[in-house]
């Protein structure tokens, strides 16, 4: 690492990326090597020890404060103190001119429960350079923003970078290296198979480094979809007024990508569709007008959701994968109102071989890679026989080849007759996959694009209405 250096760290899920990033930045101790900073022998024993040396990890998941203030956050564990108080004054002060580097209009008294993801990540960079860190490693930074917040992000790093800060950047958005990276590290099963000394790498030649493979296709050949109306929505609208008036219809065996910027309504749609959230307005599912009061109901109608967030919302990490795909599915495995586990681990086994999920059932849900644990999810719900799936956001922090594999999964599924919707921020990703894209701004349903005109520019156009 050079100073004012971006170094892009690209691989697979499980190449190392995570182990390597945490031994940096003191959370794991290495078992051989060494490493030097600042041209001496630097062996961090704990994440203090490796930002007192000035090396700080924004971490994917946030890890801050929520009841705390933003100030307090950025001090927290070392608040500045006066005649043995503390010294809101200064602290709010100093938070506020961390804040100000990054260009943020935000005030350090405010709550952190309060702020969107992409300003809690803003936070965490200014905390970390309030701690004085000079090189940080951002792990899957964008995978939870839009375009305009992602565009803000890569800016502060440019703003930074330039004053000598060095990033070690980890993402899975190949598309964001040859915007930002100055080098570029492969990562595969553990081992450095590449040092690229430019971006301008093809994306092709990327791929194909961090799987050891050939990939000639990113997206699978996708079926012709039925005349027969799956699903069809009038007027859906939200009683908080994050979406209003919102129609459409999907086909048995059709894909529909939602797509928009962040804010625009998609996920808001989808919840309150199956019964996450209230809504007003008419839901029929095979032509039969269905009243969805809550997820129960959306569940019995035939439609269900794998949710954004698949580790706060889609599966319970600490219990094993059996349980994860059981728990869905109780009444079909208890004989005479009894569970066994036997039959938990048979039922799960069956389903996780169909979708090609590898691990073992009996294997904590947490320690499998993030594609694994997405397809572990859907497969708890294929039991039901939904004649509607609905995926928000399915391969968010999942790297380039298990992507491949839930694209060519979803595809097989809308094969076999299910109507799928899927939203994503990932345009590419909507445009790639889906046979109509439906195109949301400001709570509002702004067009739908069929495949062949469906492109980057006319899907902005829509979404900057």
């Amino acid at each position: 690492m050079r100073p004012g250096e971006v170094v892009a760290l690209i691989g697979e899920n499980g190449a190392g990326k995570s182990t390597l990033s945490a031994i940096i930045s003191g959370a794991i101790l290495p078992s051989a090597g060494e490493m030097i900073w600042d041209g001496r022998p630097y062996a961090p024993s704990s994440p203090r020890e490796a930002i007192e040396a000035g090396i700080g990890m924004i971490h994917q998941e946030m890890r801050l404060l929520p009841e705390l203030t933003v100030a307090e956050n950025v001090f927290v564990g070392r608040l500045p103190e006066k005649a043995g108080v503390v010294d809101r004054a200064l602290m709010n002060r100093l938070a506020g001119e961390q804040l100000a580097r990054l260009g943020l209009d935000l005030p350090p008294t405010r709550l952190v429960s309060t702020l969107k993801v992409a300003a809690q990540q803003q936070v965490e960079i200014a905390k970390a350079l309030a701690l004085n860190a000079r090189l940080l490693i951002l792990d899957e930074p964008t995978s939870a923003l839009g375009g305009q917040e992602t565009d803000l992000l890569f800016r502060q790093i440019e703003v930074l970078r330039a004053q000598g800060y060095s990033f070690l950047y980890i993402s899975h958005r190949l598309e964001e290296l040859a915007r930002l990276a100055d080098r570029i590290v492969v990562l595969r099963d553990g081992e450095l198979i590449a040092t690229h000394e430019s971006a301008d790498v093809p994306t092709r030649t990327l791929v194909e480094q961090m799987v050891g493979r050939s990939v000639d296709r990113m997206f699978p050949e996708l079926p012709d979809p039925t005349d027969e109306v799956a699903l069809e929505v009038t007027g859906l609208s939200a009683p908080d007024g994050s979406f209003a008036d919102v129609s459409f219809a999907v086909r048995k065996g059709e894909i529909l990508g939602l797509a928009g910027l962040v804010g625009a309504g998609r996920t808001e749609v989808v919840r309150a569709l199956t019964g996450a959230d209230p809504a007003s307005g008419e839901i029929r599912v095979e032509g039969t007008a269905v009243r969805i009061a809550g997820p129960a109901d959306s569940i019995r109608a035939g439609m269900v959701l794998v949710p954004e967030d698949r580790k706060l919302l889609g599966a319970i990490l600490d219990h094993s994968v059996a349980e994860n795909i059981a728990v869905s599915n109780l009444e079909r495995i208890a004989k005479r109102g009894w569970l066994g586990p036997q039959a938990i681990t048979a039922f799960a086994s069956r389903h996780m071989e169909k979708l090609g999920v590898r691990g073992r059932p009996e294997q904590r849900m947490g320690s499998l890679s993030g594609g694994n644990q997405q397809k572990a999810i859907i497969a708890k719900w294929l039991p039901h026989k939904p004649k509607i799936l609905v995926l928000d956001e399915p391969t968010r922090g999942i790297d380039v080849g298990a992507r491949a594999a839930i694209y060519q999964l979803i595809a097989d599924l809308a094969r076999s007759g299910m109507a799928v919707i899927v939203v994503s921020s990932d345009l590419d990703e909507v445009l790639g996959l889906a046979h109509r894209v439906a195109v949301m701004s400001r709570g509002r349903l702004r067009g739908v694009l069929p495949r062949g005109t469906a492109t980057r520019v006319s899907v902005m156009e829509l979404a900057t209405v």
